[in-house]
């Protein structure tokens, strides 16, 4: 187990580290955004460069100090605070958001674990490609952060995960050793794959210190539609439709509930609504196509034939960037306004996707018994990985509700693995999800999960508690 941070070990990285990588333990590094957990640390450092990562991880494993990895601070499961044991040194990657190289005839771009998302996305847009991760936090999420999570985000339909996404990574081991592994090969089967197995692994394996990322080409039109349907079922053949008729066209495929446009109603922030009469359910459909294509178009000839199938009943198709840009405003405010009403649980689950009418139409009567709760259901239908969030009735405060967290996140989860589902699909475990992991995770892949762990940081200094509990429970 960890031992406490010495005066000896703060004396000694003194010693070797400029000054700078020094940071006040600020409240920023030890919160979540939700406000669910808070964590401690003895010291927060920022290294500048791998070699200054290095040296910190060789302090800490010598000394036997639990190392907490943080990059921009979005993540939702509580992986990136610590709050049992020994107050761990938390390690920035704010400082090393160098921009490597770019290659745009390979189709890569080598960057920085710290680099934000946003940049990112901005640096492939100057030599015409595109980086095509997107998700509401990308104006603060960063890269180092996004692969310990195999972030997904809206274009999983199309490109995939971060996963998909990364070709190679540079990694600080436990030791403090460093792993290069920056070469950006499409084809490289020299033994085992470590890059897969630190991408994910939230910090707990290894420290993530650059990353060669895949680009892809830009489409050269793109458009959204909002198309109103009857129910998910419909939902799930309108996605049948779209991708038999533009197939890879099709990058995103987002399916929207009426009180998700009630809540933005309720709480802001301001929007202006669609349709003058709130659909039960919307589907919000991108399409994004090669040069001498219409976007527009091709959602045009959907609508149609869907609309002749009696699939949709109404819909908008964007006819400008600024429209585009606004409808997908509309589905990433949802969030905030779920945020402001304040969920009593909330669950990033993922289902099979033709199990998914299933799955809406069965959930609330596993809630049923608990109260007139009020349910926002939402996500990437095109992936099968739905948000669903259970609020308390209108005029109930939500304090008045948490002591019934417990029970609806389980009613809500074992529903999800009676159909084959899984309780985490794009937020990671983190520590919120670490007794979900072991009431719905294969035994033998948890036993193999901790046999890698104990390999690898035999110590159990990285990121000590997230994923895989400190210490494995008996029995």
């Amino acid at each position: 187990m960890p031992t406490p941070v010495s005066n000896d070990l703060v004396a000694a990285l003194k010693t070797v580290l400029p000054d700078a990588v020094f940071r006040d333990p600020a409240p920023r590094y030890l919160e979540e955004p939700r406000g669910l957990f808070h964590g401690t640390a003895a010291l927060v450092l920022a290294p500048g460069s791998t070699d200054e990562a290095a040296t910190i991880l060789r302090h800490a494993a010598a000394a036997r100090v639990a190392v907490v990895p943080y990059a921009g601070g979005t993540g939702l499961v509580g992986g990136q605070i610590c709050w049992d044991g020994p107050a761990p040194i938390v390690i920035s990657l704010e400082r090393m958001t160098r921009l490597r190289a770019v290659d745009r005839l390979a189709g890569t771009l080598t960057v920085e674990a710290g680099a934000i998302l946003a940049d990112v996305q901005a640096a492939a847009e100057q030599v015409g490609m595109l980086f095509p991760l997107s998700l509401a936090s990308e104006g603060s999420a960063r890269i180092g952060g996004l692969l310990g999570t195999n972030a997904g985000g809206v274009n999983v339909i199309r490109y995939g995960n971060m996963r998909d996404l990364c070709l190679g990574v540079e990694a600080v081991m436990p030791s403090g050793e460093v792993l290069h592994g920056l070469k950006g090969l499409r084809k490289d089967n020299l033994g085992y794959d470590l890059r897969h197995l630190l991408i994910g692994s939230e910090g707990t394996l290894g420290l993530i210190t650059a990353a060669c990322l895949k680009l892809v080409p830009r489409p050269a039109d793109r458009a959204v539609a909002l198309m109103v349907v009857d129910t998910p079922s419909d939902a799930l053949l309108l996605l049948d439709m779209a991708r038999s008729r533009v197939g890879d066209g099709l990058s995103a495929f987002e399916l929207i509930a009426r009180t998700g446009l009630d809540f933005l109603d309720e709480v802001g922030p301001e929007l202006r609504q669609p349709f003058a009469d709130k659909p039960d359910w919307m589907c919000l459909i991108e399409l994004g196509l090669p040069q001498g294509q219409s976007a527009a178009d091709g959602l045009t000839a959907l609508f149609e034939a869907a609309a002749e199938a009696g699939l949709v009943q109404d819909g908008l198709i964007s006819q400008s960037e600024a429209q585009r840009q606004d409808f997908w405003t509309l589905r990433e405010s949802i969030p905030e306004a779920n945020k402001r009403i304040g969920a009593i649980s909330s669950h990033d689950i993922s289902v099979p996707i033709g199990s998914i009418p299933e799955f809406i139409a069965t959930a609330p009567g596993r809630l049923e018994s608990l109260g007139p709760v009020r349910i926002n259901c939402f996500g990437h239908l095109g992936d099968g990985n739905l948000h669903y969030n259970v609020f308390p009735p209108v005029g109930d405060r939500r304090a008045d509700w948490l002591d019934r967290r417990e029970e609806v996140k389980c009613r809500i989860h074992d529903l999800v693995h009676e159909i084959g589902g899984s309780v985490s699909a794009e937020h990671g475990v983190g520590r919120l999800k670490v007794g979900d992991l072991e009431r719905y995770g294969d035994p033998a892949g948890l036993a193999a999960m901790r046999a890698i762990k104990a390999a690898l940081d035999p110590a159990g200094i990285m990121n000590p508690g997230a994923v895989l509990r400190a210490t494995a429970p008996k029995g």
